[in-house]
């Protein structure tokens, strides 16, 4: 588990540090404020460290970690994600439960290659993914044949993993506990389950099949969270980074999704989500309060600067998005006076 991270001089974000994070953890802000940034690069953080030495890849550690920032940031010079200013250098330091950390820092002159002054995370097993507010299923061909095939600039690292994740197929056996009930409970969400048959993927019904492409984006969406908890590709000690889950969902399903993603985090998968819903953001109060958790909550300002500003369980923070949600609530009562 992620405890705590410190990124300076990223793109848009200018400061951003994060300690005694917790098994669930809350980015708020408007578009552009770094949100999806930030994520991306703990994710690439966790992913390079899981793709280190397994299998037959030869790669150094500085070899993965370099070709996963330049695939997942795409830019021709890993140098250009240097935030703008005279003397500016991008810094990243991550450190897990166990106090082992990763740290690199690399100037706007950097092309390819990034070296890390610090590295005694050891070797995971389990695996981290980043699921993006658009679906994969009904663009997978795509994605394989641009990103992993053709390696082309387009979709992105996050994209390629998560379409090679869910081909994976089903595991057999007791699953834990956690993951078959949130299974269940999101396969009640949409009354079926989407399969991969035959290369393709279909979403079944009773015993009725549909075409991916004439299946609802939301489903499609949820679909992608029952696979990899079917295909074991998720664990207890894995890391999901999930930006804008509230894209094309029902307010009740993201309600919903909420209370699985909360019985993930108790099974000892930790979660990091980004979000402008206010939905998003009073289902997860109320899970901190009733559940006593510890939900730390960040925020972004217009400069770039990422404060952790509270935890959930004290209220709701102090952003535009609840000040926008309650001034629209007022201004219909005064409608009403």
């Amino acid at each position: 588990m992620i405890e705590q991270f410190s990124i300076n001089n990223s793109g848009p974000i200018s400061v951003a540090n994060g300690r005694q994070l917790g098994k669930i953890n809350l980015l708020i802000g408007a578009n552009s404020c770094g949100k999806t940034w930030l994520l991306k690069t703990l994710y690439c953080v966790m992913r390079s460290q899981e793709e280190f030495g397994r299998g037959h890849d030869n790669r150094d550690f500085h070899e993965v970690l370099s070709d996963k920032l330049y695939w997942t940031f795409q830019s021709q010079n890993l140098g250009d994600l240097v935030r703008r200013g005279k003397g500016n250098r991008l810094n990243v330091d991550v450190s897990m439960h166990d106090r082992k950390r990763l740290a690199f820092s690399f100037g706007p002159d950097t092309s390819k290659q990034v070296k890390p002054s610090t590295n005694t995370l050891p070797l995971r097993e389990d695996n981290s993914i980043f699921l993006p507010p658009k679906e994969v299923l009904s663009l997978w061909h795509v994605i394989l044949k641009s990103a992993v095939q053709n390696r082309e600039f387009g979709y992105d690292s996050t994209y390629a993993d998560l379409v090679l994740a869910l081909q994976n197929p089903p595991q057999a056996g007791r699953n834990y506990d956690s993951f078959a009930k949130s299974r269940k409970k999101l396969e009640e969400m949409f009354q079926g389950r989407v399969v991969f048959e035959d290369q393709q993927w279909l979403y079944r019904q009773g015993n009725s099949k549909f075409s991916i492409h004439s299946t609802a984006e939301g489903i499609k969406k949820v679909a992608i969270l029952d696979t990899l908890l079917g295909n074991r590709f998720l664990t207890p000690g894995s890391v999901i980074f999930i930006d804008e889950p509230e894209s094309a969902l029902h307010p009740t399903a993201i309600v919903q999704l909420l209370d699985i993603l909360h019985m993930l985090a108790e099974q000892g998968i930790q979660i990091f989500i980004s979000s402008h819903s206010y939905y998003v953001i009073k289902k997860m109060l109320l899970i901190a309060r009733h559940h006593q958790l510890q939900i730390p909550c960040f925020i972004a300002d217009a400069d770039g600067h990422w404060d952790q500003s509270c935890l959930l369980q004290d209220g709701l923070p102090d952003n535009d998005i609840i000040n926008e949600s309650v001034h629209l609530f007022e201004q219909e009562f005064e409608g009403i006076g």
